[in-house]
């Protein structure tokens, strides 16, 4: 009954949030300068075209009504039509968002693999040159800003070396598997297509690579200082009197308590790589929802900002509450609803 009772509360704030959030990007995104109607008709339209386009659109109405109009829509499952696209906002949406999806996810286990391992590292060795070696990576995982961070992979292991594409999501010549969940990694091990699996792998890395290690670093900190909390209670001496291994020690007793401060982290970085990798889309040219959302800001796609918006404030409530409840599994004295 608690258990009920707590997601109901949840549901309750994530549909005020989605509210709140709406009404303020529609006003927002309706108060700039700047005409749709003017850029969809073209820059050699006539008045009457764009005075024609624009009652179409129904950008002449009160913008109260337009948002009521709007919210209409959208509880029909209807996320209006995007102006650039002469598309439903929800088909592109489903079209550019599995990419940005594979992408998020395997940049997520680069930065929970390496994060998680490196920070366990460095605490087991604390102020050891392993140690220091761990947190001058780390340091430089959190000042260097992403953008750059992919222009130096560019460089380096594509105009160097030649090891990884530049470019796109998968091969020019390599036909993609076939669609399935739209992830194409998991649609070629489903459907046994391992050429264009080697090849959507390689394209992958150096997107990944770009976007995980912002992230990484700061798991990597976050582990290091909760291991070594962890490492100085009572429980883990009374361990180690009993003949424990530090390895032993440090896997079973320590590791499950000290995951509980980076679990955090990685649901709060996996949202922001689903909304905020706009900047490694463009440098990569990765056909994800990130460059769908730059396009439709730079037309004043009003349907397409609202769709891309409210899909993001939806991803982080929803990861905010699958944090929530790890935290209970990880720690049974937690219990769900007093976090």
């Amino acid at each position: 009954m608690e258990m009920l009772g707590y997601i109901v509360r949840r549901f309750a704030f994530l549909v005020f949030v989605v509210a709140a959030i709406s009404i303020m990007m529609f006003v927002i995104s309706h108060i700039v300068p700047g005409d749709p109607a003017r850029l969809a008709a073209g820059p050699h339209a006539q008045p009457a075209v764009i005075q024609r386009i624009r009652d179409e659109m129904g950008l002449n109405k009160p913008l109260w009504e337009q948002y009521l109009v709007y919210i209409r829509n959208l509880l029909r499952g209807d996320l209006g039509q995007s102006f650039r696209t002469h598309r439903p906002v929800l088909s592109d949406l489903l079209t550019y968002f599995p990419a940005t999806i594979e992408l998020a996810f395997t940049a997520i286990l680069i930065s929970i693999a390496i994060g998680v391992f490196g920070g366990m590292i460095a605490a087991a060795n604390k102020d050891t040159i392993i140690d220091h070696a761990f947190r001058l990576f780390a340091l430089s995982g959190v000042a260097m800003p992403a953008f750059w961070m992919g222009l130096l992979l560019l460089l380096f292991f594509h105009s160097r070396l030649s090891l990884f594409p530049s470019y796109g999501r998968i091969g020019m010549f390599v036909s993609p598997p076939r669609n399935v969940t739209g992830l194409f990694l998991l649609d070629s091990i489903i459907t046994g297509n391992w050429i264009a699996f080697r090849d959507c792998l390689h394209h992958i890395v150096l997107p990944a690579l770009t976007l995980s290690y912002g992230s990484l670093a700061s798991i990597m900190r976050v582990t290091r200082s909760s291991v070594l909390e962890v490492l100085a209670q009572d429980y883990i001496r009374v361990a180690r009197s009993k003949g424990l291994s530090n390895k032993r020690v440090l896997l079973k007793h320590a590791l499950k308590n000290a995951l509980i401060s980076p679990l955090t982290l990685i649901g709060m970085y996996f949202g922001w790589m689903l909304s905020g990798s706009v900047m490694v889309e463009a440098i990569f040219g990765w056909p994800g929802v990130g460059q769908y959302a730059l396009n439709a800001i730079l037309f004043l796609d009003y349907n397409a900002i609202m769709g891309v918006t409210l899909l993001f404030v939806v991803i982080y409530v929803i990861l905010n509450f699958v944090v929530d409840l790890a935290y209970a599994v990880l720690d049974p004295r937690i219990t769900v609803g007093t976090q």
